[in-house]
């Protein structure tokens, strides 16, 4: 179960929550990787499990795509505050929070609205994986998807929890996000009710009110066992995934984002 940890910040997000109503997003995150409303916690009795299985290398230089990544709401309410999802990038696939200290996923959704991403380290005592071997961490840049062909430098990747989510650019912005949150509509569209409440994934360029323009943001991962994945997150809503169609009351948070992997060692993102 998700362990809380009462503080002053945590209060006041939740004073501001009762006056805003449930459609606020806000993002908890901070340079150093902790937050404020999800204090990572780790549990003493979950002991290391460094995983030697070799990785299953079919998925590599693939362009793959994951749509509706989220919660059933059947069980339970869009605007709670829900557990971390985490997924395995080189497995194409969701790993349960029981392997929360393996290297069975490479990037973990946490904070409000699970809104915000980190990569998978055990070196870091706020990383989800701290106390592994594991080597992951995640950067994000201002480039489209296709132009990010080079890997970064190591020294890029940012080994925290909750690191990217909210952009600056939009309302209650982290510095530089995936997304950006409209909260009046009128950073983006015209202000009218169901333009609202609004988050934009940059997997894209995003033109805005005031003729400013938010350059396509990419992030990159490096997953647990040290291989290169690019991600362009495309939508948070169920099966809508232009822009276009977004609207305040659309189903969320369903996350769909396509991405590469590459082998640990590469200096390139390839797809073959």
């Amino acid at each position: 179960m998700k362990k809380k940890l009462l503080n002053n910040s945590h209060i006041t997000k939740t004073f501001v929550l009762m006056l805003l109503g449930t459609f606020i997003w806000m993002g908890c995150s901070s340079d150093n990787g902790d937050s404020d409303n999800n204090p990572v916690v780790v549990d003493d009795d979950m002991p290391p499990n460094d995983d030697d299985t070799p990785p299953v290398t079919a998925n590599y230089y693939k362009l793959i795509r994951v749509e509706n990544f989220g919660y059933d709401l059947e069980n339970g309410n869009q605007f709670e505050d829900k557990a971390t999802l985490y997924y395995n990038l080189i497995e194409n696939k969701e790993a349960p929070s029981s392997l929360r200290k393996t290297s069975k996923w490479d990037v973990a959704f946490s904070g409000l609205y699970s809104s915000f991403m980190s990569g998978n380290n055990g070196g870091d005592s706020k990383n989800f994986g701290y106390g592994t071997s594991n080597v992951g961490g995640i950067c994000i840049l201002e480039k489209p998807f296709n132009e990010v062909t080079d890997i970064p430098e190591d020294s890029q990747f940012k080994t925290g929890s909750e690191i990217y989510g909210t952009d600056e650019n939009g309302d209650f912005g982290q510095g530089k996000g995936w997304y950006l949150y409209d909260f009046s509509g009128t950073i983006v569209r015209d202000g009218s009710l169901n333009n609202q409440h609004i988050a934009y994934a940059l997997g894209d360029a995003l033109k805005l009110n005031n003729g400013n323009t938010v350059p396509a943001r990419t992030l990159v991962v490096k997953t647990a066992k040290g291989d290169y994945a690019k991600i362009r997150m495309i939508s948070v809503y169920k099966n809508i995934f232009d822009r276009a169609n977004y609207t305040r009351d659309a189903e969320k948070m369903y996350f769909t984002f396509e991405y590469v992997v590459v082998p640990r060692g590469s200096t390139r993102f390839e797809i073959k």
